[in-house]
């Protein structure tokens, strides 16, 4: 499955300041920051259905996230 999420990680220090949170969470899975897009899209590869906890992960870690 292909989760989609708006964010306001908005640029490389931030997406550095994610990666090893996401990483550890869903070892198994791809993601990535679309920067150039109006809402810093945050796409997500994964198997299980993880929208609550990459919702709540990012706003534990300072960034607002929401389910697109």
């Amino acid at each position: 499955m292909v989760f989609v999420f708006k964010t306001n990680v908005d640029s490389i220090s931030k997406v550095k300041k994610v990666t090893p949170k996401l990483n550890r969470l869903f070892p198994n899975s791809k993601w990535n920051f679309d920067l150039e897009d109006c809402d810093n899209i945050l796409r997500l590869e994964c198997k299980d259905d993880i929208i609550e906890k990459v919702v709540f992960l990012m706003k534990v870690i300072g960034f607002e996230c929401e389910a697109l």
